[in-house]
């Protein structure tokens, strides 16, 4: 089994084209990934006040939040990093003979992702509020004759007569969208290290400013 390796937080900037070697137009997805700073440690072993984390893992930060804005909790939380409070903190789990490898408040840039030729990315997709199954669930709707009067894009039947109820996981009517979601096995077109920028062939979650996790695609390892 491989093992997972670790991810980087960013944000995605919108997509353009890139010309590869061949002169074939590529579209592409500009995401800023790092500099991600180590905030904090997380790890099974017993720490001086006789308690455990119960699981390994790095808590990182992207993208500096202004001073105004910071509380004092977070203040004294990033000083122990020597650091500055961040807009997007997340932990990424890691084994926990690897933490030794890493300091608290070591920067973390995109070259980790040199020689990776697939990602996964998760970030939370677009808000569409609340819509009709034809959209939240494909429904083709009722045929557009005279006698469908205004059921065109209704749900049609939801249940029966016994048992008199509507069965768990029926495709109704809701809220859509602004949910977590994982594109997997994006192609890497260009890493930018200069400008912590990195290119992927594919679609990614959220619009452009929203953050993004981007980790080596888990699917492709040793392939």
């Amino acid at each position: 089994m491989q093992e997972r390796k670790l991810g980087l937080l960013g944000k995605k900037l919108g997509m353009t084209q890139f010309f590869d070697d061949k002169g074939h137009m590529v579209p592409v997805t500009v995401i800023e990934v790092g500099p991600c700073t180590i905030l904090a440690k997380r790890s099974e072993a017993v720490h001086e006040n006789g308690k455990s984390d119960g699981y390994s893992a790095l808590q990182l930060g992207f993208d500096n939040k202004k001073e105004k804005k910071v509380s004092k909790p977070e203040a004294g939380h990033v000083k122990k990093s020597g650091g500055v409070a961040k807009k997007f903190v997340k932990e990424i789990r890691v084994k926990e003979a690897e933490l030794a490898k890493y300091e608290v408040g070591a920067e973390l840039t995109v070259a980790l992702f040199e020689g990776e030729k697939f990602v996964d990315v998760i970030g939370t997709a677009k808000g569409c509020g609340f819509q009709g199954v034809m959209k939240r669930h494909n429904h083709h709707g009722f045929g557009r004759t005279h006698g469908a009067h205004e059921y065109k894009r209704h749900v049609g039947s939801i249940g029966c007569r016994n048992p008199t109820r509507v069965t768990i996981g029926k495709n109704l009517p809701g809220h859509m969208g602004n949910n977590q979601v994982t594109t997997q096995n994006i192609k890497v077109t260009k890493i930018d290290a200069a400008r912590n920028l990195l290119l992927i062939n594919g679609s990614v979650p959220g619009k452009p400013g929203s953050y993004v996790v981007v980790r080596p695609a888990i699917k492709k390892m040793g392939k």
